[in-house]
This record gives C-alpha cells, structure tokens and sequence, in this order.
C-alpha cells in the first residue's frame, strides 16, 4: 500500500534529497577515480561497500520492477543472506499480494511516464511480521538513449514518527471528546483502543471506583469479554483484589506477570484464566489532587512485565482518564447545584416546573389527580433576628429533612428560597390514606419542638393547597392557586392549610387590580404629600414636619395609607412610592425656604426594602442634589424592626447617611426589640415614642412608666425624644413634666397640606 504525501515534513523530504545528491556525487566521483575498465570491478566494490553502510532500504529495480541490487538493510530485514539474494525477485515474492500490487503499479507507472515519484508513504509488514511505515521516494533510470531501463528507489523507517503522530492525534480527538462532553464509556473506550493499537497483544481494561470509595463499577472494555466485565462489577477493592482492586486500594501500579501464580490473583485466577489471559498490569486513576478514580489495566495472553515504552503509554492513558472522570464529575456538581438547593439539597424553584410536568403525565396516564401545597414557615424571621442566621439555616436544613420523612419517594419537595417550600403529592394514595393525612403529617412534623445552640423552640408553618386538574392544569396555575390559598392561612392566623377556593381566586383578582391601580396612581400623580409639624416642648416653636403620603383615588376619593401601604411593601412599589416621597419632600423644604419662611427640618419614614437597596444612600443624596436642599434639613425616621434585621448593615448604612449630614431618628420606640447595647451603636439624634403608648397618657401606670423610662433612657444617650400622637392637654403636661423633648398629633395639627402649613409656619411660637 503506497500514498503520496505531498504535505509531509520538510525534513524526510531533505534528507532523501540529501541522500540521492550523495549517491551521485559518489557514482561520479568513483567514475572520475576509476577511468580504465579494469578498475570496473573495484569501483563496483567501493560502491557496494558506501551503500550497504547507509541504513535506509537503497535498491534498483529492473523495468519488470524486479530486483537487481538491494542494501544490506533491505537484505537484513527480510531476512535473505547475501546481497544478492533478493536479485530477481519481485515485490509478489516478499510481500502479501495487496501490498505487492501497490508497489508493483506505482513502479510500472514511474517506468511508463519518466516521472519519479517521491516522499510516498507506504506500509509494509517485514518478514518478523511487524507493521512498518516507509518514506520512500522512486527515480527512473535512464541509458544512454535516454530510454527507462529501471528504477532506483530510496525508503526510510518513519514507523515511530508515525506512532508518535497517530499517539498525539489520539490525545488530541480524546481531549476533544472530553471538552466536548461526550459520554465517559465513549472517552474510555477509545482510551483503550489508542492504547491497544500501540501496545502488541493486549486487551484494555477502565475500571472506576464507586462514590462509597470502596466497589468497582465498569467504566469500559471494548474488546473484554461482557461476561468477565459482569463478573467483576461491584467487587470490594483490598489488598489482594488481583491488578485492579489492589492498585485502587494501594493508590500505585501493580503488575502482575503471571496471574496463575500470584498470590494477588489466587481468589480471582479462575475467573480470568478461561478467557486466555495471563498477565495483568494495573494502574490507578488519580485525581489531579491524588485521590483514586479508578483503574486503567491491560491484560497480555503471555506471562510477563510490561516494557517501558508500555508503562509510558499507561501513565498517558491513566492521565487523560482522570482528566475525563474529574470533568464529568463537575459537570454533575455543576448541574446538581444547579437544580438543587445548596442549604438543604432538596430540588430548587428550576426543577419545580419538570416535576410538577412529570407528576401531571403520570396523573393523566392513571386517570387520577396530584396536590401542590405552597408552605412557608411563620416567624421564621424571628428565629434570624434573635438566634442569628446561622442558626436559621440550620432550623431550615431540620424542616427539610422532616418533611422529607413524611413523604413518599414519588412525592417531591422543593425549596423556593427563603422558607418557602412546595410539596408535591404524586401517585396513589395508601389504603386508609388521604392527601389531607400526608400533609397533616408535614405541619405536624415542622412544629415539633427543634432546639438549636442551646435554645428549644417550635415553628408552625401556613400551607396553601391546589389540585391538578381541579385548580390549574399547569405548574404556574397550581403554583399560584396554592400561594393564594398559602396567604389566606396567613391571614386566618397562621399555623393554619388553606384549599384553594373560587372566593380566594376572586380576592386574588381585587388584589390585583389594586396592585394595578396604586401602579398607574405612582405614574399618573394621584399620590400626594400631608405635613404634620413637630413641636418642641421648651420653646413652642414648630422646628420640623413629617411628611405623609396620601392617595386621590379617581373612583374610590382619599384613601387612607393604612389601607395601601401594606399592599405596596408586598408588591414590592413601596421602592419606587418611597423614592417619590423622598424626592417631593426635599423639593417642598426647599420652596418653603425660598418663600422666605423660616428653616425647618423635613420626615420622611423609610420602608425596609429602601433601607436594604444597596444603592440607597446614593438615591438619597440624589434627592437632596436635585432639590438643592441641604442635607441637615432632612431627617429620615428607621423603624427599630428594620434596623435589627440586619444590625451590622444597618449601623454601616446609618454612618454613610450620617456623613451626609442627614439626620436620623428610631421611629416607634418601644414596639420592637432593640437591646441597650445596639441601641449604642447607632449614630441617630431622636427617639420617636410610638403612639401606643401615648394614648392612655397619664391615666395609664404601665405605658407612664413606659414612657418615663423611653425618656430616660435616651437622654441617657444624648438623644432627643419625641412623643407621636398627642392629642390632649394632660398629655402634653405629662410629657413636659417627664422630660420630653418634642411632640407631634392631633393636639397640634393634623396632617394638612404645604400651603396650610405654611401659614401655620408663619405664625410665632405656638
């Protein structure tokens, strides 16, 4: 078999170049050296003795392309003895037939058309039976006439240029394939023929060791016996597991030369030895960090050791396998974190929609039904306040794994994020059992006592129930039927299962369309601002007003903030609402300031969610440069609930407004669950006593010593105090006589508009 390659290395191609241009040089100048004809067989004698030393194959051939001289490298590779033993003969009584027709037509070709043909690849097979690739090139040659009377030819051995080349492109396609991601069994297989087709006589083996670090899995074995393979499958790796279970157990190569004697082999020999195999070489298969994979072997049908240049092979092949096994691995923790949640490892909101989908097949093929019941926990954002995130995350990681206890392997549950979870009943039911008893065990399994750090405590959950075909026919109608029916629980109490029902659809619908109608009142200016002033006590004079937003509803008239402003912090518009309160504020301060009137400070309350925007205290020196209103006549009132959320965010965020100049005040003190110790740490100049306890002033002894100790306690702070919602003359005595700084309510105004309160701005101290 012959192919001209026209692409091949310059080098060969030189080399033999460089070669004919020396036998000529020698041919001439034997010829000037020898002149007289009966120095002819002397110099036929220099000419032998220079190009038998050359180690490539020098022959000439006749015009019946049979041999007329041949090297001593051609003469010692087939095997002949004497130089002219291969004379007269032809290719057809060397080589297989195929190969000699090959040789035979490229020759006759080259004798017809002159034309030589050079640095042709070829592949033989020489008289040991070994494979060789030539890099031959073929002259005409020419008498006198100028007639082709023959042929000379030149070949060189480039059989381990080729086996280097075929060896990298092995690597090269196996590297593809595993950047690729082609499956590992296809990877491993042609692993093991690469290495086969390099090493003579040997049957490829690529075992993997099981996620237990203790069993063998087939990884594969293309040309092993499928039956062998089986036998094997599962085996425990030790110290006398044959090749592969001990080289996985000890971590290195063993090699095994006879496995009928070795004591490795005496337990497993007569698994083996029927399939004709007599030697075993094994080697682990190392992560890059030296954890053991696997195992990579070659089995010989002859007893003995491996050859280095074999070993070198297998260290190749246990490489690119470990590569391969380590990359498929992280593309499973890849797609598992993907679709599972990483705290709790249940399925995530991702693979909610293929189980949901999956359950409604299997509902359809049975004629049955499946459940979707939405959970969240109640309170759990107390557990995060007082016990720390930490401990959250733990009590969530608990919660899972009893739900998890309460369910079937056909049923699923799936975190949402947060505490939200769904539970996803699929199947036929026991005899005895209804949906309702499984679910029931879930609340009942989340409310058993949990203790956590040293603390026993219990949550309860409020789950919200949809049926396939029933309340939806696809996971987004299940999932948000079973939200609705979650917050209807809620609103019951909590620790409560709501089924979803058509009334809750239609309230859905109302609080849709009110979410709907607070959207367009935000874009087509229906939200406007009240001013309430703010009063100190020792001088009578109005030094500040909260400002409070209101709502001229087109249909509906005023609406009170009570009945939207819950509605915007769940829809998430209380963002955008705040933002636009901020800035309207800011703008009005600032126009009172310009009308002459004297300076005062302007209130705006902020919700949680502004608090926790990243870029929030940029949004409020936004406000402030676009109203061109100096910071230290704008205060912004924090909830304590808010502040405690998060306290080290909180106080970071706090010191960035405070280099603003803005001023800060803790806005119903007293209803939430500030420590001393916190209460320290945050840079705010005023405490807002809450209406609640101001109310029953001074009739009431407990909201009294309430607010004497409120008093008390930020005086002892350097802070201010303000007291909301006074509304008689006894209470503002009481406040005066225990210390209070500030006022605000209905005693002094109620919330009017900018152009009232300007007048009241206008009047002396009150």
């Amino acid at each position: 078999m012959s192919t001209h390659l026209s692409h091949l290395g310059n080098d060969d191609a030189d080399a033999t170049a460089r070669l004919m241009s020396a036998s000529e040089r020698l041919m001439s100048e034997a010829a000037r050296l020898f002149p007289l004809a009966a120095a002819q067989n002397e110099r036929t004698i220099w000419l032998e003795a220079m190009i038998d030393e050359v180690p490539d194959y020098l022959y000439f051939k006749d015009r019946n392309s049979r041999f007329v001289v041949a090297n001593r490298a051609i003469v010692s590779d087939n095997r002949r003895e004497g130089l002219d033993s291969l004379e007269g003969l032809s290719d057809f009584d060397i080589h297989p037939e195929p190969v000699a027709r090959g040789f035979f037509e490229t020759e006759q070709d080259i004798i017809r058309t002159g034309r030589p043909m050079l640095d042709m690849e070829e592949l033989i097979r020489d008289s040991r039976g070994n494979l060789k690739w030539l890099l031959t090139s073929k002259l005409p040659v020419r008498n006198g006439s100028g007639e082709v009377i023959g042929l000379v030819g030149i070949a060189r051995d480039i059989t381990e240029r080729k086996r280097s080349e075929s060896l990298h492109l092995g690597q090269a396609h196996l590297l593809k394939m595993i950047a690729l991601g082609a499956p590992l069994v296809e990877v491993f297989s042609s692993l093991i023929l690469l290495i086969e087709a390099h090493v003579p006589d040997v049957t490829g083996s690529i075992l993997m060791l099981a996620h237990d670090g203790k069993h063998i899995v087939n990884g594969a074995a293309p040309n092993l016996d499928p039956a062998y393979c089986k036998l094997i499958e599962g085996a425990e790796i030790g110290p006398s597991m044959g090749s592969c279970g001990t080289a996985m157990w000890r971590g290195e190569p063993v090699i095994v030369s006879d496995i009928e004697t070795d004591p490795l082999w005496a337990d497993y020999k007569a698994l083996v030895l029927p399939y004709g195999f007599r030697a075993c070489w094994s080697s682990p298969i190392a992560s890059y960090q030296g954890k053991v994979l696997g195992s990579f072997a070659l089995y010989s049908r002859n007893r003995g050791e491996p050859s280095a240049e074999c070993m070198k092979l297998v260290g190749m092949a246990t490489h690119i396998a470990g590569i391969a096994i380590e990359r498929k691995e992280a593309e499973d923790s890849i797609q598992y974190m993907a679709h599972h949640d990483a705290l709790t490892g249940l399925p995530n909101r991702s693979m909610l929609d293929e189980r949901v989908a999956s359950a409604i097949e299997s509902a359809d093929d049975r004629g049955g039904t499946m459940t979707l019941a939405f959970i969240d926990l109640d309170n759990f954002k107390l557990v995060n306040d007082s016990l720390g995130h930490h401990a959250g995350d733990e009590l969530l990681k608990i919660v899972a794994a009893r739900m998890l206890r309460c369910v079937r392997a056909s049923d699923s549950i799936v975190r949402l994020g947060g505490d939200e979870f769904v539970v996803l009943i699929n199947g036929a039911m026991r005899r005895g059992e209804t949906v309702d008893d499984r679910l029931r065990a879930v609340r009942e399994a989340i409310a058993e006592p949990v203790e956590i750090e040293g603390r026993s405590f219990q949550v309860t959950c409020s789950m919200g129930v949809a049926a396939y075909p029933e309340h939806g026919r696809n996971v987004t109608e299940l999932l948000a039927r079973a939200d609705v029916a979650m917050y209807r629980a809620k609103e019951i109490g909590r620790d409560a299962m709501q089924i979803f029902t058509a009334e809750m659809a239609n309230r859905a619908s109302e609080k849709l369309e009110r979410q709907e109608e607070l959207r367009r009142a935000l874009a087509q200016q229906e939200l406007f601002l009240q001013y309430q002033p703010q009063m100190d006590l020792s001088t009578g004079r109005i030094f500040a007003v909260e400002a409070l937003i209101r709502w001229r509803h087109p249909e509906r008239g005023l609406v009170a903030p009570g009945d939207f402003i819950p509605l915007a912090e769940e829809t998430g518009l209380i963002g955008p609402i705040g933002d636009w309160t901020l800035r309207a504020a800011c703008r009005q301060n600032k126009a009172w300031q310009v009308s002459g009137l004297p300076s005062i400070v302007v209130s705006v309350n902020v919700s949680a969610r502004q608090f926790q925007e990243k870029d929030w205290v940029e949004r409020v020196a936004a406000a402030l440069e676009e109203s061109g209103l100096d910071a230290c006549y704008l205060e912004l009132e924090l909830t304590e609930s808010m502040i405690m959320q998060d306290v080290q965010q909180a106080v970071e965020t706090m010191h960035r407004l405070e280099k603003l100049g803005v001023h800060l005040a803790i806005d119903d003190f007293g209803t939430g669950y500030s420590s001393l110790a916190s209460l320290k740490r945050f840079p705010v100049g005023r405490l807002k006593i809450d209406r609640s306890f101001v109310q029953d002033l001074p009739a009431d002894e407990d909201d009294a010593a309430i607010a004497r100790a409120v008093i008390s306690l930020a005086h002892s702070l350097q802070l201010r105090v303000i007291a909301e919602g006074v509304e008689t003359r006894d209470q503002i005595d009481f406040l005066r006589e225990a210390g209070c700084d500030e006022i605000q309510g209905y005693y002094l105004s109620r919330p009017i508009d900018a152009r009232a309160l300007q007048a009241i701005l206008c009047i002396p101290n009150l």
